[in-house]
């Protein structure tokens, strides 16, 4: 072996020698970080987990139901009519003189409304007494000539037949001092009509004819309208009871548990539009004799106090009868209510403070609480205020209220 070949072979050798410790060297440098966080971990698995607080139960308001004596009350939807209402109209025709009311004005009966022309009625009337003074004239000829004829017969001065002539002369003469009075009476009559004059208490609505136009009265068959008047305290409200209605308030009669309206004037109470609690008090009056063929309803009406005048036929309003005899019931406020599909639930608290769902049947509302019919007891805890916080089986933290909001003790 040449000593050049000798020199190349040991110059190789370094050069591998050398890129094997860089090569070491580099795996060492990735993989010290490894090795770091693998003692890092193994140094956390010899820790104990800490261990969580546990969260506190929710808080909750809580009520008992109110326990309290309760009636049942329908609701109908009814309009209000004038108990009397009447259409102004001559009796007599002529032109119009004057208008003496004011429109829409309150007028009292025999107030004077209009003033027709009275000169020609005037004028009949004074030919009716100058005929009954015609007539009475002539009755007292016709007397005095059968007195005359009386006395002659007796003398035979004159026949029989003439006395009787006579007396028959004196009983034509007396019916027409009669027909004359009849006359004259008729005539006065018309004077009288001349002045219209109002027939009730009550809200007269505009005049609907003018001074200077010509009407028609009643003698003619066609009389003219000349305004209306309605009267307004008392005042009726007629209201459509369905069919269902009407057998259950026959069937609580005859168990003698509410007494029936046509015997008993039962109470009801109204409110108007726009209100949200009833501001009027009536009584039943009315129920009609059969039912509506075509809607299934019985008609009925109520009579209402109207003393401050207030209400005006036509109006709308919503009609409370009573619909049962009083009974016991248990009563929570509607916020407690809740909607589960198609079932009404309430949420109770057990007595390990755990929350339950519990099913029921609501009633009408009294005063501001929903009637529950079916599912409460007397002392359940009813969530009343953090429902949206309760979870069925769940703990939560009551807190006593001290009565559901609009109850009475």
């Amino acid at each position: 072996m040449s000593a050049t070949a000798g020199l190349g072979r040991l110059i190789w050798a370094e050069n591998r020698k050398i890129s094997v410790e860089n090569l070491t060297i580099r795996r060492a440098g990735r993989l010290a970080p490894l090795g770091v966080l693998l003692a890092l971990t193994l140094a956390a698995c010899g820790d104990k987990p800490q261990q969580q607080a546990a969260a506190a139960p929710p808080p909750v308001t809580v009520a008992q139901p109110v326990k309290r004596t309760v009636t049942d009350w329908d609701e109908f939807t009814g309009r209000f009519e004038a108990a009397e209402e009447v259409q102004v109209r001559p009796r007599v025709g002529g032109f119009v003189n004057s208008v003496e009311f004011q429109d829409g004005a309150i007028v009292h009966q025999g107030d004077l409304l209009y003033v027709i022309d009275p000169r020609p009625f005037e004028a009949v009337a004074e030919q009716a007494d100058g005929q009954l003074s015609d007539a009475r004239a002539k009755v007292e000829l016709a007397k005095r000539e059968l007195d005359r004829g009386l006395n002659l017969v007796q003398t035979s001065a004159v026949s029989e037949q003439v006395v009787d002539q006579r007396r028959q002369a004196l009983q034509t003469a007396h019916a027409a001092v009669t027909q004359a009075e009849g006359a004259l009476k008729v005539a006065r009559l018309h004077i009288e009509f001349t002045h219209v004059t109002a027939p009730l208490t009550g809200r007269v609505g505009r005049h609907l004819v003018s001074p200077g136009n010509l009407v028609q009265g009643s003698d003619t068959g066609t009389s003219t309208l000349l305004t209306s008047i309605v009267s307004l305290d008392p005042i009726y409200i007629y209201f459509d009871m369905d069919e269902a209605t009407f057998i259950k308030y026959s069937r609580l009669w005859f168990e003698g548990r509410r007494p029936s309206s046509r015997d008993t004037a039962n109470p009801v109470q109204i409110t108007l539009a726009g209100e949200t609690k009833p501001s009027h008090d009536g009584a039943i009056n009315f129920l009609d004799n059969r039912l509506d063929v075509s809607t299934g309803t019985l008609r009925s009406r109520a009579v209402v106090k109207n003393t401050d005048l207030s209400i005006l036929p036509g109006q709308f309003g919503r009609v409370r009868l009573i619909g049962s005899a009083p009974y016991e019931a248990l009563l929570i406020p509607d916020a407690a209510i809740a909607t589960d599909q198609s079932r009404k639930i309430v949420f109770v608290v057990k007595p390990d403070d755990t929350v339950e769902a519990r099913p029921v049947v609501l009633g009408p509302l009294d005063d501001g609480l929903r009637v529950i019919r079916e599912g409460l007891k007397a002392d359940d805890r009813v969530i009343v205020n953090g429902i949206q916080r309760a979870r069925v089986g769940a703990k939560v933290a009551p807190s006593v209220a001290p009565a559901p909001a609009g109850g009475k003790s």
